[in-house]
């Protein structure tokens, strides 16, 4: 079965934007209360963004958590997250930015990186799972299951999971709380804003990073 997103009421942003961010904030409540971290480590006073030509990832699975961590002032704080997370991905044409502020003499600087571009092959992650506070995208899910509980997204755990589970570390989010999972998930046009990004590996092919003193993010 093939599950495609569409078209004029931007159903297209639905299942992959605010499925997921309706989760994040049902579950907030307990999260908080359960101390739930969706990093396996305290997260930046930064979120980054990442801008994409194409997405293709086997074995999807997404769930709602918390990112602990810091502002620039070094304060606590907790970001609600999507957690989307694949066994396999393969993104062509990435571009990932960071912008600082307030630098001395120089103001916002950013910090910009591109690999997987023309004449380059697709970047490579294994295990990937990103933290993401916003995403708009064109997607394609084959095989989707909507509403499964968290923890049995895991494959070949016998309970039908298609994704690569749960993050280990210190991740602590719901394994009740809601998920959903397709064996297949293609994205287009891809921007999206997170907080953290982890991987098994991840190969960068014609990698190239610079910084800009103009402020430039990748969108």
């Amino acid at each position: 079965m093939e599950s495609q997103v569409r078209g004029g009421t931007r159903w297209k942003r639905f299942a992959v934007v605010m499925v997921p961010s309706v989760a994040a904030t049902a579950c907030i409540g307990v999260a908080l209360a359960q101390g739930a971290l969706a990093a396996s480590f305290s997260v930046s006073g930064q979120s980054f963004k990442v801008r994409a030509d194409k997405l293709v990832g086997d074995g999807f699975a997404q769930y709602g958590a918390i990112d602990s961590g810091y502002t620039l002032d070094g304060e606590k704080t907790a970001h609600p997250v999507a957690v989307s997370s694949f066994q396999h991905a393969e993104i062509t044409n990435l571009c990932q930015s960071v912008v600082t502020p307030n630098v001395p003499f120089f103001g916002k600087v950013s910090l910009i990186l591109r690999a997987g571009g023309a004449g380059h092959d697709a970047v490579q992650a294994d295990r990937i799972y990103i933290d993401i506070a916003d995403l708009k995208a064109d997607a394609t899910f084959e095989n989707i299951d909507i509403g499964v509980a968290a923890g049995d997204t895991a494959a070949g755990n016998g309970k039908g999971g298609k994704g690569p589970g749960m993050k280990g570390g210190g991740e602590q989010a719901n394994p009740y709380g809601f998920a959903q999972q397709a064996t297949k998930a293609t994205l287009n046009d891809v921007k999206q804003t997170a907080w953290a990004t982890t991987a098994g590996t991840f190969k960068l092919s014609g990698l190239n990073m610079s910084l800009s003193t103009s402020g430039a993010e990748c969108y």
